[in-house]
């Protein structure tokens, strides 16, 4: 008699990837990956799509960019999945984020001055290698950085990131370890994307508040204002309304156009998760994750 092989056939299917995608929000402190933060210039970017037994799987998204507000370039994960492990924890609350800083921080910090490049800067040590900075603006122009110069000669830290991005790409990337710090080591990674067609996802998140709530903050404001509140009960109540409504119609709106299940990109990314297969990843939409369709990262 034959033998009867048992063949795996997974359960899961691309309609519960994609619910999972458009609820990514595990707490309040997760987010979508978000290429066009307004505090943090975007140099670079990349997915990472794993796939496991027993239906599991996981996207990792990185996200290379220049915050101003004294962190300096950073790395930052953006974690999906039906199997995440060992996440970030913020004010008790789960985070799909982990942040890497690929350059010592020391280094960094003694070449800049503000947000631009001191003008006798001459290397960074990024991963423990010791990378050589310029000054030459034909080498920016080169890959299509054309300087601000706010004041003549000045370069800023994200045109010198967006500068060695091209030269050492690699350095700036995500390690295997890194990717795998909280998805579980026995799934595979199976997918690299580079560049993709991309829609960022941005819902406010705004509490409810009951009427007697609303009253209850109504009379904290006043009191802290010693009694010289500008509204009554009803201006600001009225207010509150109100800002709750535009917020719940902007949120509606971001999820009819931009959450993930509404375009391509995502929805080939679920069949390849879903089968396996990787060459069902053949997009038709225009990549436009290049931090040049990004004009307002950065802009606060």
């Amino acid at each position: 008699m034959a033998a009867i092989v048992k063949r795996h056939s997974t359960m899961i299917t691309e309609e519960q990837i994609l619910a999972k995608l458009d609820d990514y929000k595990l707490g309040y402190y997760c987010h979508f990956v978000g290429l066009g933060h307004v505090y943090s210039y975007l140099i670079d970017s990349r997915l990472n799509i794993f796939k496991g037994d027993n239906d599991k799987w996981a996207i990792a998204a990185e996200r290379l960019g220049y915050n101003p507000s004294g962190v300096g370039i950073i790395l930052d994960i953006c974690y999906f999945g039906n199997c995440l492990t060992n996440l970030e924890h913020y004010n008790g609350q789960d985070s799909n984020y982990y942040t890497v800083y690929p350059i010592n921080w020391n280094d960094f910090d003694d070449t800049v001055d503000g947000e631009v490049l001191k003008p006798d800067a001459r290397f960074w040590s990024i991963r423990g290698k010791q990378i050589e900075l310029t000054h030459d603006k034909t080498e920016y122009l080169n890959v299509g950085i054309e300087l601000k110069e706010y004041e003549p000669g000045e370069i800023s830290l994200e045109e010198v990131g967006r500068l060695l991005i091209t030269k050492h790409r690699d350095l700036f990337r995500a390690t295997d370890e890194e990717l795998y710090k909280s998805i579980p080591k026995e799934l595979n990674k199976i997918l690299v994307i580079d560049e993709w067609y991309h829609r960022d996802f941005n819902e406010i998140i705004q509490p409810k508040m009951t009427d007697e709530q609303l009253g209850t903050t109504y009379e904290f404001n006043k009191n802290l204002a010693g009694g010289e509140y500008p509204f009554d009960y009803e201006d600001f109540a009225s207010m509150f309304r109100q800002q709750e409504k535009s917020t719940s119609e902007y949120n509606q709106n971001q999820y009819q156009d931009n959450r993930p299940s509404s375009y391509e990109t995502w929805q080939l990314i679920a069949k390849v998760i879903t089968t396996g297969d990787t060459t069902l990843y053949k997009p038709t939409l225009k990549p436009n994750t290049h931090w040049t369709n990004w004009p307002d990262s950065g802009s606060m």
